[in-house]
């Protein structure tokens, strides 16, 4: 069994970060994306190259993964994923994307406008779901 925690931004030291997961919102709609290898949509993110500081990487895995180019990032929580015998850390963000480019060359083949995240359809369903609604929550706290 998955278990997924979150933690305050910055109370994880940055080495022990090795994803970074963006939720994004374009014109009004949230961003998924479909890996070349699979049939299901995720939350666009992926891992944190050597050497790479953490805002970095989510701002090119956003323009990777999504073709965005002009964008607002937020940094919500670190996130953890513990399967029992390893406890894996990343950073979660919410993006606003204000512009979408095109899609370059990787291994994301399609991108997809939603009203809600397809939880029936996702890549990761145990962990997902937790982050967009950890997300959620983030965005309803901002704008209270």
């Amino acid at each position: 069994m998955l278990e997924v925690n979150f933690y305050d931004n910055d109370s994880i030291p940055n080495d022990k970060l090795i994803f970074v997961v963006i939720a994004a919102k374009y014109k009004g709609s949230w961003i998924v994306v479909r890996h070349q290898n699979r049939t299901t949509w995720e939350i666009p993110g992926g891992h944190i190259e050597a050497e790479e500081k953490i805002e970095a990487a989510a701002a090119r895995e956003l323009y990777e993964e999504t073709g965005a180019i002009d964008f607002e990032l937020s940094p919500v929580n670190i996130y953890s994923v513990n399967d029992g015998k390893k406890e894996t850390f990343g950073q979660l963000y919410f993006a606003d994307i204000k512009a979408l480019g095109n899609l370059p060359d990787s291994e994301i083949v399609e991108v997809k406008l939603v009203d809600e995240l397809p939880e029936q359809q996702l890549t990761y369903p145990l962990i997902q779901p937790f982050l967009f609604k950890r997300v959620l929550d983030f965005l309803y706290v901002e704008n209270s």
